[in-house]
């Protein structure tokens, strides 16, 4: 559905109702970015207004919501961890006997005055609650979901609400996905050496073995099997336990603990993963670009590990605004092929939004360069000198978006400019989004990453935002892992590769701008790969009415005000000027038809009615074709025997083109 047209209060009522009928125990409500988990609290607040009584717990991140500078879970660095078991139940009583919401700041209150750790009391409260909100992974990942709600299976009573679906197929890759690194065990080998002999014997053993897969890799190379490293590594696993439970008993802990641990995790995960390989899967070492050797696990579709996960559950919504193309959604995120799917319309006016195609602009490897560059900022300057406003660019690569940031400021826009940095904690995430709350004087661009987060799951409504203008495709970069799902998927493998994932992340961007009826607002995309119909087919069904523009246009109507007045002096030019429109060709093989139904032609020139109409044109015959669609005695003001083309990109071809312009009288019924 597209955005902003009340997904969220559409899944979420009807498994209210759910519940309170008793076929439901609890509601997971699940998403990918903690922006989006907003959402969900303020509808549940909403409803809550309104009568609903029902118990709901955000839980965050534990990295997030940990109050020591250095997360570390043991009783000798973390006081909240000694004793927390002696005071947990209290905490506990006291929070859920509270009449407050069960919020993450409510969490960190109840926790600093109780001495525990808030991370452990929303896990707590969580096992009372109606509503659980959090991350994909307390679900689906097999190393962080909910034990406490699915360890012997669930019990079926759980409805699950996945908001923001289309990230749940990357995600679920990395959540079934493994690797491991030989130089990550060298240096656990360097570290233990001299302390355990057995367990170096065992590291060496390991790295043999990666030794021999590293003889036979260049770049990368697809294996058939990694038993022989899985029984190393099950080996492995199990010195390094009996290592360290030894330094425990001994109270011989001198720091190393923490430098192994990550490798120990590792390798437990790497051997639950193998145990999950089948057709699903390919499997692979790499020569990486840092010189470290990798051999992963790889989960190419995970649809079969994620149903595994739904099974534990009676029922499962799917929703985003961007589940384009459905099949593809569905084969990578459930094995029932008969699930039910539906595209909501949009409620918005289609005149509210308008979508523009940019013309002249390639962000490929290939075309880009310092011209490239100064064309889009030409293209973002001309769009918010339309109106004044807020508006949001964005790019698939920090790179290509600081290139054009800078060419953009070389044009000496009086526009308040933001730059989405790339390693933006919460703070300063929040304060960039502030600025868009702020009543704005004159006009703000904001320059921004796809998929990053401000493309996604961020309400901007009204006139907080008019504008989104998005460069490139957003298609992933060209690597090793992107050609493995190539080749895996045979002939549909570019798509679900590198063209499905890219458009989603398009489709995400412009969504920022209609969020509600009275929202307004422009959509300019600016890639010439847009226009061809391997990409056009991806739209959405509200996007049918997107035309072309381009900056010889822009040009032909900046002069336009000047060659009117000098013809039609007075109010007269004025009037003129609010009634004419101007027609270009949108490209030489269309004979000049702008309009390729003729139909299409006859129905905008009525709605003109007696308003004078300035046509530009580069084809008589193409000009004689509307004319003949005309009805009545409407007179046009015809600018003719000129030649206007698309590649007219320099001011000085568009100067020739002006000098040729020759005014004449022509009575339209007379003529044809």
């Amino acid at each position: 559905a597209p955005t902003g047209v009340g997904k969220t209060i559409s899944t979420l009522y009807p498994a209210l109702k759910e519940l309170g009928a008793e076929k439901a125990e609890n509601i997971f409500y699940l998403t990918a970015k903690t922006i989006t988990r907003t959402v969900a609290e303020d509808t549940i607040k909403l409803l809550k207004k309104q009568g609903l009584f029902l118990s709901a717990v955000t839980i965050t991140a534990k990295e997030k919501i940990c109050i020591q500078e250095e997360m570390q879970c043991n009783p000798e660095s973390c006081e909240r961890a000694k004793g927390h078991f002696d005071r947990i139940n209290e905490a506990l009583y006291a929070l859920l006997t509270a009449e407050c919401e069960i919020s993450r700041e409510n969490i960190l209150l109840f926790a600093e005055k109780y001495k525990v750790c808030p991370y452990e009391l929303s896990f707590e409260a969580a096992v009372w609650a109606d509503c659980i909100i959090c991350d994909y992974n307390y679900v689906f990942d097999p190393n962080a979901h909910l034990k406490r709600f699915f360890a012997d299976g669930g019990n079926n009573h759980y409805l699950f609400l996945v908001d923001e679906a289309h990230n749940l197929v990357e995600r679920g890759r990395e959540m079934y996905s493994a690797s491991l690194y030989k130089e990550d065990v060298l240096e656990v080998k360097r570290i233990v050496k001299g302390k355990d002999k057995k367990l170096t014997r065992s590291l060496e053993s390991m790295n043999k073995a990666f030794l021999e897969l590293k003889r036979e890799c260049e770049n990368y190379q697809i294996l058939d099997s990694v038993s022989v490293l899985a029984l190393k590594a099950m080996n492995l696993l199990t010195e390094m336990e009996r290592y360290l439970e030894e330094q425990r008993e001994q109270g011989r802990q001198d720091g190393t603990e923490e430098e192994i641990l990550p490798l120990f995790f590792g390798l437990r995960s790497f051997l639950n993963i193998h145990d999950l390989l089948d057709k699903n899967y390919v499997i692979y070492s790499e020569m990486q670009s840092d010189g470290r050797f990798m051999v992963k696990l790889f989960c190419v579709n995970p649809a079969e590990n994620l149903q595994k996960c739904l099974e534990q559950g009676n029922s499962t919504i799917f929703f985003s605004a961007t589940l384009l193309p459905i099949q593809y959604y569905k084969s990578l995120l459930s094995v029932v092929q008969d699930d039910y799917a539906v595209y909501a319309e949009s409620t918005f006016p289609e005149t509210n939004r308008s979508v523009l195609l940019a013309e002249g602009i390639s962000t490929k490897y290939t075309s880009r360069g310092e011209e490239m560059y100064s064309r889009i900022a030409e293209y973002i300057g001309k769009t918010i000198d339309s109106k004044t406003g807020n508006y949001m660019a964005f790019f698939p690569s920090y790179r290509l978006m600081e290139a054009v940031y800078e060419k953009f400021l070389e044009l000496g826009k009086k526009s308040e400019v933001l730059l989405q940095s790339q390693y933006m904690d919460e703070e300063e995430r929040e304060e960039f989004l502030k600025k868009f709350e702020k009543e704005q004087g004159g006009t703000l661009v904001a320059f921004c990453v796809m998929g990053g987060i401000f493309s996604e799951g961020i309400d901007l409504t009204q006139d907080r935002l008019i504008g989104a203008m998005i460069v490139g495709t957003g298609i992933p970069q060209v690597c090793n892992e992107r050609e493995i799902l190539k080749q895996y998927f045979g002939a549909e493998g570019f798509d679900y590769a590198y063209l499905y994932p890219g458009m989603n992340k398009v489709l995400q961007s412009a969504g920022r701008v209609i969020r509600t009826e009275k929202d307004k607002g422009v959509i300019l995309l600016m890639d010439e790969r847009f226009q061809s119909p391997h990409y056009r087919r991806m739209f959405p069904r509200e996007w049918s009415d997107c035309r072309r523009c381009n900056r010889a246009a822009d040009r032909i109507l900046e002069k336009r005000s000047h060659l009117i007045r000098k013809m039609c002096p007075g109010n007269r030019a004025d009037r003129m000027q609010e009634g004419m429109r101007l027609i270009l060709s949108p490209d030489s093989s269309s004979n000049g038809l702008l309009f390729h139904r003729m139909e299409a032609t006859q129905k905008f020139l009525r709605c003109l009615g007696k308003r004078e109409l300035l046509i530009v044109c580069d084809d008589q015959r193409t000009l004689r074709h509307l004319f003949v669609h005309i009805q009545g005695e409407d007179t046009v003001r015809f600018f003719g025997d000129t030649v206007i083309r698309n590649k007219c990109n320099s001011e000085s071809d568009a100067c020739k083109v002006d000098q040729k312009i020759v005014a004449c009288q022509l009575n339209l019924r007379n003529k044809v």
